[in-house]
């Protein structure tokens, strides 16, 4: 099956990763600000030398800010939470995004039943982050001399490729659960949580180990 025209994977010069929960304004607003912090961080660039960050929601609020707590959280690690607006996802987030990462397995359904070829680039958090923790670095093209893109798209392919043979521990192994209303200390451990799945992914994403 050809994708359709305007996905992101060959497309243009840029990589697209949408991070997808409920509402937009607790889990994949976290998820979001993060990832382009720790690009940020890796690359001195905003931009993530290629790499675009967004985020939507199945049942989205459209035109919400963040939880308040979100915020807090995000501000704990340094990232910036300024100028979030939630979003509902959409045909078109998908059909754009090269990577779409998801908080739950219901996520990634709902986002794989929309169609637009999805199966393959679509995973939660916690799966991609165990898939990507078995493919060798040096498999995937240097990105000094292919590009972040390149690489990137290497590395959806091989994850892709590992689905069927590496499975879950567990049902809920590959899920990050709902803070929507909960304390600020559930925020924390959430952020917490996705902070360490994210870790593994954007080094493999950029080749850069993260600054400890």
């Amino acid at each position: 099956m050809t994708a359709p025209e305007g996905r992101g994977i060959g497309t243009d010069n840029a990589f697209r990763i949408l991070h997808v929960s409920t509402g937009n304004v607790c889990r994949s607003p976290i998820t979001e600000r993060l990832t382009r912090h720790a690009l940020c961080d890796r690359l001195g660039d905003p931009m993530g030398g290629g790499l675009i960050v967004e985020s939507a929601g199945t049942w989205g609020h459209e035109g919400a800010p963040m939880e308040a707590n979100a915020e807090t959280v995000l501000a704990d690690f340094g990232a910036d939470a300024s100028g979030f607006v939630g979003r509902e996802l959409l045909d078109e987030h998908v059909i754009r995004a090269d990577l779409v990462l998801t908080a739950t397995r219901d996520h990634r359904a709902q986002v794989i039943s929309m169609g637009h070829s999805a199966g393959l680039r679509t995973f939660t958090l916690k799966e991609f982050t165990r898939l990507v923790r078995a493919i060798d670095p040096a498999t995937l093209p240097d990105p000094r001399d292919d590009g972040m893109v390149e690489r990137a798209r290497a590395l959806v392919r091989a994850a892709a490729a590992l689905r069927g043979w590496l499975l879950a521990p567990s049902a809920d192994a590959d899920e990050v659960n709902d803070p929507y209303g909960a304390p600020i200390t559930f925020f924390r451990s959430i952020g917490d949580e996705i902070n360490q799945a994210l870790d593994p992914v954007v080094t493999a994403l950029t080749g850069v180990p993260t600054r400890r």
